[in-house]
């Protein structure tokens, strides 16, 4: 199993292959759809965002509160067909990973291919395992949104398996 220290280079994207099993560790960024939105809304009036996007993952949660002495409360992923409308507009910002379940549509795809990305899965209805993976957390913009604020986790041997990889190629696929 490939082990990848964050955050993802392009010489390390064009490494990796669909159907690929990989630790992550090092810090990356949680969004929803609500997130997303405004992410997206921020671009489209060219103001900045109040996140780093460029070479960042991003993680479709939205945990569960954190029970005493945990950074975090369950943390399984989102489905992540829920954010394509906005995933070629944060491709094309600087978003090199995500981080989800299920299939893309075809423009993220394209999108995937176009700015070099990766789009990695993690099992679903894991999410109290996934937690302890997830050494730190720090919520960093749209604390107004409550669980699917933008926060920013610190995490350690995180098991994703490349989707999706730079070339398009698709576990959903093969």
């Amino acid at each position: 199993m490939k082990k990848i220290n964050l955050p993802l280079n392009e010489k390390t994207i064009e490494s990796l292959q669909a159907g690929e099993e990989v630790l992550l560790s090092g810090k990356i960024l949680t969004g929803r759809d609500q997130a997303h939105l405004r992410f997206v809304q921020a671009l489209e009036k060219d103001q900045k965002l109040p996140v780093i996007m460029e070479n960042q993952v991003i993680y479709y949660v939205g945990p569960t509160p954190a029970k005493p002495g945990q950074p975090i409360g369950s943390a399984g992923p989102t489905t992540s067909s829920r954010m394509d409308k906005f995933t070629p507009k944060l491709l094309e910002a600087g978003l090199r990973g995500m981080i989800g379940k299920g299939p893309r549509n075809q423009q993220v795809i394209d999108a995937i291919k176009q700015y070099k990305a990766v789009y990695f899965v993690c099992v679903g209805g894991a999410g109290a395992y996934l937690s302890k993976r997830i050494k730190s957390l720090k919520v960093i913009a749209y604390d107004d949104l409550g669980p699917e604020s933008v926060k920013e986790l610190m995490i350690e041997d995180f098991p994703v398996t490349v989707a999706i990889d730079s070339q398009g190629n698709n576990i959903f696929r093969l």
